[in-house]
């Protein structure tokens, strides 16, 4: 079971990631169905699988974070059984599903706090946290002018846009990724999800940092959210790009000329003016 979890996590390009760390947690659930002789040799199960699970989408920061907490918390209590380290392993579990899925409310509950009425916003790609957040605010009354990039090439944009169209009091608009300069004078906020924050660096569905260049030289403030797991010292991750294939840009197979198609790209912080998370709000 944790081998098809696998696979799948790695065709989840398209999730956001505290979806992809919720199921990578909970496969590892799988072990307790299985029958090993010593704690020692369930640790050295644990801690392979996680390994498989963090590999299988090493791009993910909530996803690799989560799962050394995992191990970490049945290395920790240094169970005496077998069955003492499986009630460890799915207490550890449900903290942090639980603790993952709770962030990303309260995250979105503070972006909303800030929105007000008649406020026009521009989002880049598709976040859960960020589309949240804006139905909240609707439903507190406030009006709301939404555009959205394609997010080119796989037009996540889209599925962004016919969420909020479905959202009363919210006004969508979807552009061409390119368009981001010509709409800017008409924004108030650029507001993005993020896949993590390493160090000075915002790494996010590739276009973001254009997006965030036009802003700042706009006065237009950028803001980021998501969980507080997204936050990562360098010094326990490094992010790891993903180049999606060719045939994502070019229908007909290149001739004489290469395709670039990362799936992210890196933005200063320095181009941000805060970031939201379930822990508060960072200035920048």
């Amino acid at each position: 079971m944790i081998d098809e979890t696998v696979e799948e996590i790695a065709e989840m390009q398209t999730h956001s990631s505290s979806a992809v760390a919720v199921k990578a947690a909970r496969a590892l659930a799988d072990l307790d169905d299985e029958a090993f002789p010593t704690v020692e040799e369930y640790v050295r199960a644990l801690e392979r699988n996680s390994s498989a699970l963090r590999r299988a989408n090493p791009s993910h920061a909530s996803l690799v974070t989560t799962q050394h907490e995992i191990v970490s918390a049945v290395e920790d209590a240094n169970p005496d059984t077998v069955e003492a380290a499986k009630a460890v392993t799915a207490d550890a579990i449900e903290d942090v599903v639980e603790r993952v899925e709770t962030a990303k409310h309260e995250a979105a509950e503070r972006v909303a706090e800030r929105l007000a009425d008649g406020m026009a916003l521009l989002t880049h790609d598709y976040s859960t946290t960020v589309l949240e957040a804006i139905e909240s605010a609707a439903e507190r009354g406030a009006y709301l002018d939404v555009y959205v990039t394609e997010a080119r090439p796989r037009y996540l944009g889209r599925k962004t846009a016919r969420t909020l169209a479905g959202i009363d009091r919210v006004n969508a608009t979807l552009i061409v990724d390119g368009a981001a300069g010509h709409y800017m004078s008409e924004v108030d906020e650029v507001l993005v999800g993020m896949d993590c924050i390493v160090d000075e660096h915002l790494y996010n569905r590739v276009g973001t940092y254009p997006v965030a260049t036009v802003a700042n030289d706009a006065g237009v403030p950028v803001v980021a959210t998501g969980s507080s797991a997204k936050l990562v010292d360098s010094g326990g991750f490094r992010f790891e790009n993903d180049f999606r294939s060719p045939s994502e840009v070019v229908l007909e197979p290149p001739e004489g000329f290469d395709v670039g198609n990362p799936a992210y790209d890196a933005t200063p912080t320095r181009l941000l003016d805060r970031v939201v998370t379930d822990e508060g709000v960072r200035e920048y």
